[in-house]
């Protein structure tokens, strides 16, 4: 049974990968999953300097889901490559570093600091964070600076580039257009949808922020069928991730187009999510009389 899927010259064991912001630094989530089983560990995303992020409450249950407004919190990119990356690299696993910036210039010093280190895999450019400030969701919404911001980005690193779209645009097959274009060799899809909940007796939100980003099974259908929007409109492979709770959630992706997929909210509910589904999906191809798990990519019958 081969379960090993290629993204872009990054090859890993098998396709399940862990999504950024909901698997701390890997550390976190060592005690429940053997991290040697997964095909990447995707960390927390990181910036230039430390940030704290929004005010809480910042998380917020939902039906199906959750909405969260944490505002992007992390160490900060020095804190990580000392503190953090050395113990990531005693495991056989891929390290993707998710990483952002609130300027152009600002995501190219970052990108050219973590390719400057040994050990790190591939780098995730988030552009489609949806409880920033105000003015930093032009990055993942206006396909010319998509366009600009990820160019700027290639010029500067030979790591594996992954760029993390946004739901929130009209036509995010564009987007993954501009990203190819732009040099990127891979694509996740999706990040959360803005959303918001609201306390009926006090009147008041339910986050500090006031909007935040749904995640959770209630979001799978839009995000599957933005993988396969995606999957007709470019070559390089896309990541999928958006309420994927099991083997099947994950197989469903795969159908739909992704050569791997990204656990993320079910982390919350169950630590072993992913170690669950890579079991799921070896019985799938076991039950199915699978060889390859490249089989299953991309073969939705229309």
């Amino acid at each position: 049974m081969n379960l090993s899927v290629n993204l872009g010259k990054l090859k890993l064991k098998n396709p399940v990968m862990t999504a950024s912001g909901t698997f701390g630094y890997g550390a976190e989530y060592s005690e429940f999953v053997n991290l040697n089983n997964l095909g990447a560990v995707v960390v927390k995303g990181l910036s230039l300097n430390p940030m704290a992020g929004n005010p809480p409450p910042r998380i917020y249950e939902t039906p199906c889901g959750m909405l969260n407004s944490i505002g992007l919190q992390n160490i900060g990119v020095e804190a990580f490559i000392k503190e953090k990356l050395p113990y990531l690299k005693q495991f056989d696993t891929k390290i993707i570093v998710n990483f952002f910036g609130d300027s152009i210039k600002e995501y190219v010093k970052t990108a050219e600091r973590l390719s400057s280190v040994n050990g790190i895999h591939a780098l995730e450019m988030n552009i489609s964070c949806p409880n920033k400030q105000a003015g930093w969701s032009i990055f993942g919404t206006d396909p010319k600076v998509t366009f600009k911001v990820v160019s700027a980005v290639r010029k500067i690193t030979d790591l594996t580039l992954i760029v993390k779209l946004s739901p929130n645009v009209t036509d995010i097959a564009l987007m993954a257009k501009v990203a190819e274009d732009a040099g990127a060799d891979a694509v996740s899809v999706i990040n959360t949808l803005t959303g918001m909940a609201i306390n009926a007796k006090t009147r008041q939100p339910r986050l500090a922020n006031i909007i935040g980003g749904l995640s959770g099974p209630a979001i799978k259908p839009i995000a599957l069928r933005m993988v396969w929007e995606c999957h007709k409109a470019v070559r390089i492979p896309i990541i999928g991730m958006g309420g994927i709770i099991s083997a099947e959630d994950a197989i469903e992706f795969l159908i739909a187009g992704s050569s791997a997929v990204a656990i993320g909210t079910a982390n919350f509910v169950n630590p072993k999510a992913a170690q669950d589904i890579i079991d799921g999906m070896k019985l799938f191809m076991i039950e199915e009389h699978i060889s390859n798990v490249k089989e299953l990519i991309g073969r939705l019958k229309c």
